[in-house]
């Protein structure tokens, strides 16, 4: 560390826009109806639920063109973000020199309606998560909203600080701690690119038009097939 003050272990998030969303975008609310109602079938499960979680085999189950565009444009933004978040731990392996390999480990779409929600969670088996919105009430309707308001079908992230400071006094020595919790609207083409261990949740919706989000687990690898940063030496 430096002399003065040195803040520790940050937590990166990235926000990207997508150029075709609003062609995609309705492109993919009828292609999910469709998976939607076959997968429902295939469970066994009775339509008209307020929340859906589709299977995360969506890389093999969608071959259209604009979506090859779209996980395109995902593996774009997660490169981008990854190599920002870790210009300073790569250091000499800077991501020129090394290359990068970006796995899609499962990529699924969730709708949810009438009040449903998706609690408090992280990801497990990934370094990186995202949630890409798909269709959303606009902004000023959902807003509008006579119980939720503004928080309607927002995702919120929890900071480190979150369970510390359940119990702990706060004054404005730690006030630097604040806010233990950041609110991200759902705005449709937006991508919301976070680490799988940070805590977040989707908060209750409820509107004319589904809350229909994509969401995607990652993890990031040196091209060269190794990824020690460390160089421990061998006994």
């Amino acid at each position: 560390m430096n002399p003065g003050l040195n803040l520790l272990w940050p937590t990166p998030v990235g926000l990207h826009r997508y150029a075709e969303a609003d062609a995609l975008n309705p492109l993919l609310v009828r292609i999910f109806g469709a998976l939607r109602a076959t997968q429902l079938h295939s469970r066994g499960q009775p339509p008209g639920a307020a929340f859906f979680a589709s299977d995360d085999d969506l890389l093999q189950r969608v071959k259209l063109p604009e979506w090859q565009a779209f996980v395109g444009f995902i593996v774009a933004s997660l490169r981008d973000t990854v190599s920002a978040a870790n210009v300073h731990a790569w250091q000499a392996r800077s991501a020129g020199e090394q290359g990068l390999q970006v796995a899609i480990e499962g990529l699924w779409f969730q709708t949810s309606r009438s009040g449903a929600f998706h609690d408090v969670h992280t990801h497990g088996n990934c370094s990186w998560s995202g949630v890409y919105c798909v269709q959303v009430d606009d902004e000023a309707r959902r807003c509008a909203h006579p119980v939720y308001g503004a928080a309607n079908g927002v995702t919120r992230l929890y900071g480190p600080p979150f369970a510390t400071l359940g119990g702990a006094h706060v004054d404005l020595g730690n006030a630097y701690l604040q806010p233990p919790h950041v609110e991200l609207p759902p705005l449709p083409g937006q991508l919301l690119i976070f680490p799988s261990w940070l805590a977040h949740q989707a908060l209750p919706y409820d509107g004319d038009s589904e809350r229909v989000i994509v969401s995607f687990n990652a993890s990031v690898h040196a091209a060269a097939g190794s990824d020690r940063l460390h160089g421990y030496s061998a006994l």
